[in-house]
């Protein structure tokens, strides 16, 4: 089989939505299990040399940019020069905004050109055997049309229960072909993976940027906090003491006054007696 009639894909979705089962329908054997790193199986279908490349859920919420960043760098390896078509997988069911931000993140992965390269491949066929499915798309919500119009319209339907139903994979290589002759007879090159990784690099140090920027920030809220705190607890720890001497000297006034021999110099000695109290009150306070 020679080079040109080799086909790579690219099986991409958040992790549930049947990517492995779908790469192994295509192959024909069981090629993938569920992954969380990218693997790479190639079988000749249909007079064809078909490379597929699993991916682990790249479009999961939950996946940290390092972790997602990685994974594109293996797929660019595993599919170099580059995938003929990337497969958007979709499970058959409600398609929520959440559903659609998922999918959308295809263009922040692999940057805006992927989309002429790309093709939804919804699983679970098996729910929608007995209606018109192209009917039910054209009742779907405006999320799931909005990806729709961005992959041109392009979509096939999988039934991975029926496996060894063969026509449902000719029919996805057929409709694979056209988009490929569509484009040229070009892949989806490795340069524009290049520059997606390189642009998930900027916004990794962005990122970096501002959680340093927000962190210093909220240190220094937190130290002129601390500091309003501090003055607030010293001027309501003076009031006391003043409090507390203010008693203290009219007590000892008191004392000194129904003394029977009474210093000389009574105020004098009041101040005295006053300054130590004082003294020992400080004392009493800072410790």
């Amino acid at each position: 089989i020679s080079e040109s009639m080799s086909r790579s894909l690219v099986l991409v979705g958040k992790t549930g939505t049947g990517k492995s089962s779908s790469g192994n329908t295509i192959l024909g054997r069981e090629a993938f299990r569920a992954t969380a790193e990218c693997s790479k199986q190639r079988e000749e279908v249909f007079n064809r040399m078909v490379s597929v490349v699993d991916t682990p859920g790249l479009f999961d919420t939950f996946q940290t940019e390092e972790k997602v960043k990685r994974e594109i760098s293996k797929c660019i390896n595993m599919s170099a020069p580059g995938p003929h078509a990337i497969l958007l997988v979709v499970r058959i069911g409600p398609f929520s905004r959440e559903e659609r931000d998922a999918v959308m993140k295809v263009k922040e992965i692999f940057g805006e050109e992927a989309w002429k390269y790309s093709m939804i491949l919804f699983t679970h066929g098996d729910v929608v055997e007995e209606l018109d499915f192209d009917e039910m798309l054209k009742d779907s919500g405006p999320e799931l049309k909005e990806i729709l119009k961005k992959t041109g319209n392009r979509y096939h339907v999988f039934n991975n229960l029926r496996a060894n139903d063969r026509r449902q994979v000719l029919g996805l290589l057929e409709k694979v072909e056209e988009m490929v002759q569509k484009n040229g007879g070009k892949f989806y090159s490795t340069d524009t993976y290049e520059k997606a990784v390189k642009m998930m690099d900027q916004k990794e140090l962005e990122l970096k940027q501002l959680y340093e920027k927000r962190l210093k920030e909220e240190q220094l809220k937190e130290a002129r906090e601390d500091k309003e705190k501090l003055k607030k607890r010293m001027e309501a720890e003076l009031k006391e003491l003043k409090r507390y001497y203010s008693t203290l000297e009219n007590g000892v006034r008191h004392v000194v006054e129904r003394c029977p021999n009474p210093p000389v110099d009574l105020p004098r000695y009041l101040s005295l007696c006053l300054f130590i109290i004082f003294l020992f009150s400080v004392c009493k306070f800072l410790v």
